[in-house]
């Protein structure tokens, strides 16, 4: 199985450490596709007269108060590296918090999980990165271009095999989905729809903030009863055994299940 997580604007930087080792990450056949888009964003934000900043800071969607990140991105080759779960600080990482739970549910996490980034292209809960800023949706100097495209065509014959023997659970945004699209066949996506009663009558909408909560405290539930599923029906299952009310959205064929999370309390 495999659970597709976005990456989080908020990250801790680790203070101490060796600096990541592109041959340590998840799926190494990818070095030299993440080597190529982390050499143009180092390159990129180490300009330094005023005009090239604030070229920097437009590609990279940033504003003039965010010039630190530009130091950060800098600095990657010799950064200090974290787990990817202690660098990604955002509200679904804090839903999961992944540090307290125990061994045999974070080591089903680690193996798990699928973080998708801008940067990385992919990594695993417990790859070592360093802290970083590039969303998906930025453009780089060539030969790299739009992120989007250039991880699209990399990632689908890397990930295609690894999500051959399972389901998966789609947990991504709008433009990290949009990097690599899995098997429609056994994977779902997921929407968190917030009910209330509205004049006596039911009213349901979809969350922003807190559907990144409440899929982080999803995937900390899976981890926690740590099974292994062979389908997505063993997992929806297991949610609903965990107390969640899961609903199906009817979908075209060869589109991914739709599943709904009703929640009631944000």
């Amino acid at each position: 199985m495999l659970i597709l997580l976005p990456p989080s604007e908020g990250k801790t930087p680790a203070t101490t450490g060796d600096p990541f080792d592109h041959d340590e990450l998840w799926l190494p056949r990818l070095a030299t596709a993440r080597k190529r888009v982390q050499t143009r964003l180092v390159a990129l934000s180490r300009r330094t007269s005023a005009r090239a900043v604030t070229e920097t800071l437009r590609v990279l969607g940033l504003t003039d108060g965010q010039k630190p990140e530009l130091a950060r991105n800098a600095a990657l080759p010799e950064a200090p590296a974290d787990r990817a779960d202690r660098v990604y600080t955002g509200v679904l990482y804090e839903a999961l918090d992944p540090s307290s739970l125990q061994s045999d549910a974070r080591e089903w996490l680690d193996r798990t999980a699928v973080v998708f980034s801008g940067l990385w292209g992919v990594v695993r809960l417990a790859d070592r990165i360093p802290a970083y800023r590039l969303s998906v949706g930025v453009t780089l100097p060539p030969p790299v271009g739009g992120l989007t495209a250039y991880w699209k065509k990399v990632l689908k014959p890397a990930l295609d095999p690894a999500a051959a023997d399972g389901p998966v659970l789609d947990l991504r945004s709008g433009a990290y989905a949009a990097m690599w699209t899995p098997p429609a066949g056994t994977s779902a996506t997921m929407r968190v729809l917030h009910e209330r009663v509205v004049d006596g009558s039911p009213l349901r909408s979809v969350v922003s903030h807190f559907n990144k909560a409440t899929k982080g405290r999803l995937v900390r539930a899976l981890a926690t009863n740590a099974s292994s599923f062979a389908s997505l029906d063993e997992v929806v299952t297991a949610l609903k055994d965990l107390g969640y009310q899961i609903e199906e959205t009817p979908m075209p064929a060869g589109k991914p299940r739709q599943l709904d999370v009703i929640v009631r309390d944000l």
